[in-house]
C-alpha cells in the first residue's frame, strides 16, 4: 500500500501497519509518496490500496473502487491560493501560479472556482512556498501542513479555495480517499476497510501513541502544527464517509465532467 508521509495519514496508518490492531493473515508493506506521485502510481496500476486525490480517483474508476474509511474529507481544510505580492483574485489570468500536481483535487478546485488561472507549473507540495518566495512563480496553491505556516513566511492569502466550494456546492471538500484494486477479491477488499476504519479508532483513543511515528515523516516539526493538521483532516468522514461524503463525492465527479453512467452502482466498495 502507498499513503503520503503527511500527518493525517501517518495518524490514520500508525496501528495498521505497525500492528496494534488485529490484521491477520494480512502484513501491509507501506511506501510514501508526494500526493502527485500517488496519483501517477495509480495510473500505472502500481500499487493495491493507494491513497488518491479525489479528482484523480474520478479519473481511475476502471482500475480502482473507493473505500468508505481513510478519505480526507471535510469542512474548512481546503486548499489556499497564496503570493508574496498582494495580488488579486482579478489578477489570476495573468500571473503564474505553483500547483502540487495536475491531477490533485487542489488544482481542478482552482479550476472550478478560477477558470481564468491556465498559467499553471507542477511542484512538489513542498517547494510551492519556496518558489513564491524566491520569485520563481507569482502565487501558490498550498496544502497540508503549508496551510499553517505560510503566513510565518510573509506570504498572504489571495483566496481559500475550499471555503469558496463551500459557499456554492453547500458541500464538504473532498480532498483524498483510500482506494483499492478492483482485481482484489471483495473478502479482502471488506478487511482492508475494516483494518483502516480499526486503525481509525484506535487513534482516536490513543493519540499519543503514534506521535513519534507521525512526527518522523512530518516535514513540519512542530507539535502544535501537526496536531492542528491531524484534527482539520482526520475527522467522521474518515472513518466512514456515510450518505453525505458519498453525495459529496458524487457531486464533485459530476462536475469534473465524468458522464453520470460512468458512476456505476460499484464506483465505491461498499462492504
Amino acid at each position: 500500500m502507498a499513503f503520503s508521509p503527511c500527518p493525517n495519514d501517518t495518524f490514520i496508518f500508525d496501528a495498521m501497519v505497525h500492528h496494534k490492531i488485529q490484521t491477520e493473515p494480512f502484513c501491509y508493506e507501506v511506501s510514501y509518496l508526494d500526493v502527485q506521485q500517488l496519483n501517477i502510481a495509480a495510473k500505472n496500476n502500481q500499487f493495491d490500496i493507494t491513497k488518491l486525490s479525489y479528482f484523480a480517483a474520478s479519473q481511475l474508476l476502471d482500475q480502482y473502487q473507493i473505500l468508505t474509511s481513510g478519505s480526507a474529507l471535510g469542512f474548512g481544510c481546503g486548499p489556499l491560493l497564496i503570493s508574496l505580492k498582494n495580488y488579486t483574485t482579478d489578477d489570476l489570468k495573468k500571473i503564474k501560479i505553483a500547483i502540487p500536481g495536475k491531477n490533485t483535487t487542489a488544482n481542478f478546485l482552482l479550476q472550478y472556482v478560477f477558470p481564468e488561472a491556465v498559467d499553471t507549473v507542477e511542484m512538489l507540495f513542498s517547494d510551492i512556498e519556496d518558489a513564491v518566495i524566491e520569485g520563481k512563480v507569482d502565487a501558490g496553491l498550498i496544502i497540508h501542513e503549508n496551510r499553517f505556516t505560510y503566513f510565518n513566511k510573509g506570504l498572504q492569502k489571495i483566496a481559500d479555495l475550499g471555503e469558496i466550494w463551500e459557499q456554492k456546492t453547500g458541500f464538504p471538500i473532498p480532498l483524498g480517499c483510500i482506494a483499492v484494486k478492483r482485481n482484489i477479491p471483495d473478502e479482502e477488499k471488506r478487511a482492508i476497510n475494516h483494518h483502516i476504519k480499526e486503525s481509525i479508532r484506535f487513534a482516536f483513543q490513543y493519540p499519543e501513541d503514534s506521535k513519534s511515528y507521525v512526527k518522523c515523516h512530518s516535514q513540519e516539526l512542530d507539535d502544535d502544527v501537526i496536531e492542528a493538521h491531524i484534527n482539520l483532516y482526520v475527522n467522521q468522514y474518515s472513518e466512514d464517509l456515510g450518505p453525505v461524503g458519498k453525495n459529496t463525492i458524487y457531486h464533485m465527479f459530476e462536475k469534473t465532467g465524468l458522464p453520470t453512467k460512468k458512476l456505476r452502482e460499484d464506483w465505491i466498495f461498499v462492504s
